[in-house]
């Protein structure tokens, strides 16, 4: 494990790792994107747009990089943004993550596709927030919001970005499947990757017993290898507006919608009631060629002045973390980088990856010479020739 980790010299570098570490099926579940991955893509060449303006000979020896959102203060810009089946990636995966949050003080969002119940993570870590995929089942929300307060969390995260399945092109080639299939070339997977084999999926059989999905309504949903996995996620294609304000009136905390690219629907959010927003194209996994949220945020910002808009997609290094807090960002969140940690090494490869990008934004703020985030503002900003 220390080889590997070692290996590992920035969040990239977790990538390589974890393609080695996984069988080509569970590996292809996190690096699936839509189609011909240019939403994916994008996300990432949106930042090479912009370049970083310094300042010079200025004391930064009493720099932070804490950041306050909804009256909470965070000891680094960003956060752990939810990345379904971690408990199929890592053993315990999202304990995993929401302990290492936990421990360095950065939100954690859940993912509602994991594998793991949400009243043991809250357990592990009562600030996390949790990501819903709320059904359209008035009755069925009603029940799961009722279940995701009792649990104990207090932001609610609610991803509207997916009223269809994406293609799945990008699984088929992988040779992932849901269900979960039983097949010759996924055992043959099992044996060229005994680590993981044992590790986890093993480990989690013996332990815990074959791996339902736990949390997509109030009652436990079914096991990853039934056959109506994709039945049981079918219901959100009549989602609406009207949907949110029925969440707003039923939940009494923190409200985030994430998954908007739209001005027009960030507007739509806040006057439903939201607390704020994610701007995101669901890390290029549903619709190709949508827009790159960091392309979309200076837009978002001007049609709703005041309300808390973060940013989910792209991000790989501390310079991404700061010109999206140039451009308003009011938080950042970091998705497959943590996922490829995990699988790489567990709890440790989480922790070395928050340390990399860490690193990476205290070295940074430095050589910009601003000594708090919320002094990055788009001065520090020129467009790439």
């Amino acid at each position: 494990m220390g080889r590997r980790l070692a290996a590992c010299l920035n969040l990239d570098d977790f990538e390589a790792q974890a393609r080695r570490r996984l069988p080509r099926p569970i590996f292809g579940y996190i690096h699936a994107a839509a189609e011909d991955r240019h939403a994916h893509d994008g996300n990432r060449a949106a930042f090479r747009k912009h370049r970083l303006v310094t300042r010079v000979l200025v004391d930064a020896t009493a720099r932070s990089p804490a950041v306050e959102i909804f009256g909470v203060r965070y000891a680094q810009p960003f956060g752990l943004a939810p990345v379904g089946l971690s408990a199929l990636y890592t053993y315990r995966g999202d304990c995993v993550l929401a302990e290492v949050a936990a421990r360095r003080g950065i939100p954690m969002v859940m993912s509602a596709s994991s594998l793991i119940p949400m009243e043991t993570v809250a357990r592990v870590n009562p600030a996390a927030w949790f990501q819903a995929y709320v059904p359209g089942d008035r009755a069925r929300m009603d029940a799961l919001l009722a279940r995701i307060l009792k649990a104990g969390f207090r932001t609610l995260v609610v991803t509207v970005d997916t009223p269809a399945y994406p293609n799945k092109e990008a699984y088929a080639r992988s040779g992932f499947t849901s269900p979960l299939a039983p097949s010759l070339a996924l055992a043959w997977q099992g044996l060229a990757h005994p680590a993981w084999t044992v590790g986890t999926f093993l480990r989690t059989l013996l332990r815990h017993g074959m791996p339902h999905f736990e949390n997509n309504y109030a009652t436990r949903g079914v096991a990853i290898i039934a056959r109506n996995v994709e039945r049981s996620f079918a219901d959100r294609g009549n989602y609406g507006w009207d949907h949110l304000a029925r969440i707003r009136a039923a939940w009494p905390h923190t409200l985030v919608v994430k998954g908007v690219l739209d001005p027009r629907d960030a507007v739509l959010a806040r006057d439903a009631g939201a607390d704020g927003i994610i701007v995101s194209n669901h890390g290029g996994r549903q619709l190709d060629d949508a827009a790159a949220p960091l392309d979309m945020l200076p837009e978002i910002l001007r049609a709703c002045p005041g309300l808390p808009v973060m940013l989910d997609g792209g991000v790989r290094r501390g310079t991404d973390v700061l010109k999206a807090y140039a451009l308003g960002a009011a938080f950042v969140f970091v998705g497959r980088p943590f996922a490829y940690a995990a699988a790489t090494a567990g709890r440790a490869g989480v922790e070395r990856a928050v340390d990399l990008l860490a690193a990476e934004v205290d070295r940074n703020m430095v050589m910009m010479g601003v000594g708090r985030v919320a002094d990055i503002g788009p001065d520090c900003l020129r467009p790439a020739a």
